[in-house]
């Protein structure tokens, strides 16, 4: 490109991708696109980015265009790379002027230098880094600023290389600058710290701007560019230096109010010191030690002494916080078993002594819970929430100092408790707190205090009293008392006490006040971030006399209260009491299953909420059974939206819609209409490939054990197609899940199955003769073909022949080699049922005077006499055999008390199971009418030759399983 000209065109080209206009902007973007491969491009776009007097827009567009195409185009083995002369000129021209006036621009500029640079530094870019080092020392502010956050972007992105080579080259530069990155700190700080006393506000921000680019740099150099950084006394001097500075940026924070400009800046300094700190102890910890002791000093100090008073903010002190708990956590800082083992920084870092505080709720946090009950009760349950929120961080930090010093600190944690014995004056707010501190503390400690407290007495002797104290001062009281049962029912809590504590639980779910309703639900099965299903201590004789009551509170809560999480909460555990009761539920869920539609048409805009009611859905079909019948005006448009592909919602709601879907055709006394209009879902689902395949298999198998014949009818072919597409490209473990689905169909309609899925068993034929690798694969290959041999003869005739033409080889070649894969691949089945299955297929074979058949005939013999053997157990009275696989007439299948009841599905595949031949024809039989049919065919001399063939060790077997016929 001439650059002249080339620059006018593509200004007029990026100008129009600007545009809002659609039209203008798509061409526009088109002929960008097609440039981007063209020599001299990148030129043009550095000469326009860099022309201060072009709309910024455009110069902005101009960045980004060029910052993608150093990641397309920059490395020398890219497609269409950039070619080293324009390379060249490039970088001379990206660092020529450090004097971009828009801010966000020059942040761009300055990620894409360090993007060149990640390539180019310092090899092909030696000067890159001798020119910042210049620069941030001009006097121009705009200059020295843009040149400083460009040192921070080269240096923070030359610190994340791994390779070896590249760390050599990262150590070799933070050595050789390290010095000048500190002298460059030390003066803008000095000079903010100057410029705030003097009052002079926008100095002061342009200072601390540069503090805390200089800061960012040195963390990078500190935290990456030393392999052991304790030699380094600049380092060590820098970290120490840190300290203070930290204490004068805090001091200087007083003076600087919310108002000033520079306060929220200075709040980011104060926290970056700290990730100095909390990067070199992750990635150093050896290093570390002659910090640890300053570092719990200076956390302590700031965060539970009077230090902190007035100048400390939530941010920092859970910073704090977390120093305290990386230091007392850290693997490198626990001593071996064996002390001599052990490196003398361990020892010295493990000799460190930590005190701790019990944790006092704060007066915003009473003042949330009278003003939004339900707030409060979410905002102290999250995952991480630990790591960012003053509360949770706290009791982290305790949990981990306890489990590190519980030999020190449960003897103090015990006399607390015991000097609270009785009840508190609800008047004492002050002593109120302590308690709900002091028990909080016992229950975040609970497994370390399994041995030293007695907490079924302390439950019976005084906690119950605390739960029935209902003054309303009293409630943080009753509130920790109920959490604190939940930390401990799953550590140490006697089954016969569980009605006393279901009685409270009925009284507290009477309470106005929703956090101690809300709370009560980890009590009420038991929870302490574990499914209820996991408490084996449950008895639901103990539960049923509070059912009615419990259940009917449980959903006036859930009406009661508006918070998406907490409805989401009651339904949680409305779902483990249907769950734990079962089909005991019944008389009791009239009321919720009027409600949920109503709930589910609210919850439109909120997919997590609708998600806990699917739960509610699944938890409830399963208890009301064939009832759930009446719920499919609701219910099945609520499947069919969840798992709908085509619809945003099914991203969220996909997952339990199927577990929804599965239980209600696994609990469907008939197919319906509606029922059946649903798997129109079915095909794209397939199409996803997804995790979900396995639950779709399961749902498409539901429907054949429903009703094959009319499902069958209406969805066969399309599913049959996509099965043939799904096998292409799937793992072993979905072949044989979609084999499976297939055999299941030949297995309730032996006569139509085979032709409305002929299409698939041409290569399972394949597959058989060419001897599939795969045991499982090769086992489920064996039991269709078995099945389409055994039950379908006439069938399998014409498909032999079908195959012999494709195969181009003669029919008696390709039967033979049939049976001798089968025989040969026996092994490969390990199921019973299917080892059954193919003696009776091969033995279908018979009487036959074909030769392939009678040459075969010693291979049938021994697989059906090794079927026997699988099959066949002996009487020990009399003797005779019989198999132990014949089904005589139906039996309701049953469950014990501990397993759920029988589903509809269950029972259907019990009335199938009377169909199936492995089920209904006794091996023992067939065998003897098959060799008596064949003795009559041939004659006796014919069939004693035929029988000479087999093994006279199988032979013998055989007839002693035969005895008596």
């Amino acid at each position: 490109m001439d650059l002249n000209s080339a620059s006018t065109i593509v200004l007029r080209v990026l100008t129009q991708a600007t545009s809002q206009d659609t039209s203008v902007l798509k061409p526009a973007e088109e002929q960008l696109k097609q440039w981007e491969t063209q020599p001299g491009f990148y030129s043009v776009l550095l000469n326009i980015f860099t022309n201060h007097t072009l709309d910024v827009n455009v110069r902005w567009l101009a960045v980004l265009y060029f910052k993608n195409g150093i990641d397309r185009y920059w490395r020398r083995v890219a497609p269409h790379a950039l070619s080293e002369e324009e390379k060249t000129t490039l970088r001379a021209g990206l660092i020529t002027n450090f004097n971009e006036p828009v801010n966000q621009i020059a942040t761009q500029i300055s990620v894409l230098i360090a993007k060149v640079a990640r390539v180019d530094c310092p090899r092909q870019w030696p000067e890159l880094i001798p020119t910042l080092l210049e620069s941030v020392k001009v006097q121009d502010d705009l200059r020295q600023h843009r040149a400083l956050l460009t040192f921070y972007h080269v240096t923070k992105t030359l610190a994340s290389k791994r390779l070896a080579a590249d760390r050599k080259l990262f150590y070799d530069l933070a050595s050789g600058i390290y010095s000048f990155a500190c002298s460059l700190w030390n003066h803008h700080t000095d000079t903010f710290l100057q410029q705030v006393c003097t009052g002079d506000e926008a100095a002061a921000a342009n200072s601390l701007e540069r503090t805390l680019l200089s800061l960012k740099v040195l963390r990078k150099l500190t935290v990456h560019g030393f392999v052991e950084p304790h030699w380094s006394v600049e380092v060590m001097s820098f970290l120490h230096a840190v300290f203070e500075r930290l204490k004068q940026f805090l001091e200087c924070s007083r003076s600087i109010r919310a108002e000033n400009i520079c306060r929220d800046r200075l709040e980011k300094t104060i926290i970056l010191f700290t990730k100095v700190l909390l990067d070199f102890l992750d990635q150093h910890p050896f290093s570390f030690t002659s910090l640890i002791q300053r570092s719990l000093e200076f956390a302590v100090s700031y965060v539970f002494t009077d230090a902190g008073e007035g100048i400390v903010f939530e941010r920092f002190i859970v910073q704090c916080m977390n120093l305290i708990k990386m230091i007392v956590k850290n693997y490198a800082y626990k001593p071996s078993k064996n002390i001599e083992d052990s490196s003398p920084e361990t020892l010295e870092a493990h000799k460190i002594k930590t005190a701790t505080h019990f944790f006092l709720l704060t007066n915003e946090e009473l003042t949330m819970w009278e003003e939004d009950p339900e707030g409060f009760t979410v905002e102290e349950t999250g995952g991480d929430s630990w790591k960012y929120s003053l509360r949770p961080c706290t009791e982290v930090l305790f949990i981990d100092v306890f489990h590190e010093y519980n030999q020190t600190l449960t003897p103090v944690l015990l006399e607390m408790v015991h000097s609270l014995q009785g009840s508190t004056n609800v008047e004492d707010t002050s002593a109120v707190l302590i308690k709900d501190a002091v028990y909080n503390a016992v229950g975040l400690a609970a497994y370390e205090l399994f041995d030293s407290v007695d907490f079924d007495q302390w439950f019976k002797n005084q906690l119950l009293a605390e739960l029935q104290v209902f003054h309303n001062r009293y409630k943080p009281i009753r509130r920790r008392v109920i959490w604190l049962i939940g930390q401990w029912i799953s550590v140490k809590f006697k089954s016969d006490l569980r009605p006393m504590l279901y009685e409270a639980i009925r009284n507290l779910l009477q309470d106005q006040d929703l956090v101690s309703c809300i709370h009560l639900q980890f009590v009420l099965f038991f929870l302490n971030d574990c499914l209820p299903v996991d408490d084996f201590e449950f008895r639901t004789d103990q539960f049923l006399p509070y059912l009615e009551s419990m259940f009917t509170l449980l959903f006036q809560l859930l009406q009661e209260v508006t918070q998406c999480d907490t409805k989401m909460h009651v339904l949680h555990v409305l779902s483990c009491v249907i769950e734990r009761v079962n089909m005991q539920i019944r008389p009791y869920v009239g009321c919720l299953v009027q409600y949920l539609p109503l709930l589910w048409k609210q919850s439109e805009e909120h997919n997590m909420l609708r998600c806990a009611i699917l739960t509610t859905l699944i938890h409830l079909v399963q208890g009301l059974g064939t009832d759930s019948k009446n719920l499919y005006p609701f219910l099945l448009p609520v499947i069919q939206l969840s798992t709908d592909v085509s619809q945003p919602p099914h991203v969220y709601l996909l997952e339990d819609g199927l577990e929804l879907w599965l239980v209600t055709l696994e609990n469907s006394p008939c197919l319906t209409p509606e029922l059946l209009r649903i798997f129109q879902n079915m095909s794209a689902l397939l199409e996803l490939s997804s995790e979900n395949l396995k639950n779709c298999f399961k749902i498409i198998n539901a429907y054949i054990f429903l009703s094959s014949s009319e499902f069958l009818q209406m969805y066969a072919a399309g599913l049959c197609r996509s099965f043939c597409e799904l096998l292409e490209d799937i793992t072993t473990e979905g072949q044989v899940q979609v084999l499976k689905v297939v055999e299941n169909v030949l297995k309730v309609n032996p006569v139509l199955g085979p032709q409305m899925f002929q299409p698939l068993l041409p290569s399972i034929f394949k597959g058989i003769i060419d001897g599939e690798r795969y045991p499982v694969v090769m086992s489920t290959y064996l039991g269709i073909m078995g099945r389409v041999l055994l039950q379908n003869a006439s069938f399998f005739s014409l498909f032999l022949s079908q195959m012999a033409c494709e195969l181009g080889q003669e029919l008696d070649q390709i039967l033979s080699n049939m049976i001798e894969m089968w025989v040969d691949r026996m092994d490969n089945i390990t199921q019973p049922e299917r080892r059954k299955l193919s003696a009776l297929a091969l033995l279908s074979l018979l009487p036959s005077l074909n030769s392939v058949i009678q040459d075969k005939f010693c291979g049938i013999i021994n697989i059906s006499v090794e079927g026997l053997h699988d099959v066949m157990t002996e009487d020990p009275e009399t003797g005779t055999y019989k198999d132990c696989m014949l089904m005589s007439h139906f039996e309701e299948p049953t469950a014990t008390e501990d397993e759920e009841p029988p589903t509809e599905q269950d029972k259907r595949k019990k009335m199938l199971a009377l169909k199936d031949p492995v089920h209904t024809v006794s091996l023992q039989q067939f065998i003897y009418e098959k060799l008596k049919a064949q003795q009559e065919l041939l004659g006796e001399q014919g069939f004693q030759a035929l029988m000479e063939t087999v093994d006279t060790e199988i032979v013998a077997q055989l007839q002693e399983f035969l005895q008596g016929f």
